[in-house]
C-alpha cells in the first residue's frame, strides 16, 4: 500500500479534501455501527484532523471556544474516549495529544513517526514491529494487549 511507505503528505495533497473525506467516512463508520457522531463529537473530530500534527486536549478547547461557548475539559477528554475507542483518533503518549487516524479501513496498532522539527506525525499500520514486540513480550512471561511505537526523526520536508 502507497500510503504505508509514504505516511506524510506529499506534495500535491489537498488537505481540505483530506478532511472532508475523513468526516465522511468517520460518518458511514458510525452509521454502519450504528454509534452517534453527536455534533461536538463530529466538531472534535474535524478540528483534531485539520492538523498533520497532534493537538493536544486544551487546544482543542481554545479552537472551540474561537466560535461558541468552550466546553468543559472531561467533556473534551470524554469526546476524545469515545473517538479513541472507535478508532478515529489515536493518542500519542509521548506528546499527550491526539492525531487522526490515517487507515480508518484498517484494523490495526499504529506506528508513528513523529518530526522534531515540524511536528508533522506520519502513520503507520504496518503491523510487522507488533508481532515482534508481542512475541518477545510472550516470551517473557508477559501478556502484552497492545503495541504502538512513536519514532523520532525528521520527516521528508524537513531533512
Amino acid at each position: 500500500m502507497a500510503e504505508e511507505t509514504r505516511p506524510f503528505p506529499g506534495h500535491n495533497h489537498n488537505h481540505d479534501d483530506c478532511v472532508a473525506d475523513l468526516l465522511v467516512a468517520a460518518e458511514k463508520i458510525c452509521k454502519d455501527k450504528n454509534i452517534k457522531l453527536t455534533p461536538l463529537r463530529h466538531r472534535v473530530l474535524e478540528i483534531v484532523a485539520q492538523s498533520h500534527k497532534a493537538i493536544g486536549a486544551y487546544d482543542i478547547i481554545e479552537r472551540i471556544g474561537e466560535n461558541e461557548k468552550r466546553p468543559a475539559p472531561i467533556t473534551i477528554y470524554r469526546v476524545l474516549d469515545f473517538l479513541t475507542e472507535h478508532g478515529f483518533v489515536h493518542r500519542l503518549s509521548s506528546l499527550n495529544a491526539f492525531v487522526t487516524c490515517s487507515h480508518l479501513d484498517l484494523d490495526h496498532e499504529p506506528n508513528f513517526l513523529i518530526c522534531e522539527e515540524c511536528g508533522a506525525i506520519g502513520e503507520l499500520a504496518t503491523g510487522v514491529a507488533e508481532e515482534t514486540l508481542k512475541q518477545e513480550a510472550q516470551n517473557a512471561g508477559f501478556e502484552a494487549k497492545r503495541a504502538m511505537i512513536e519514532v523520532l526523526g525528521r520527516c521528508p520536508s524537513c531533512q
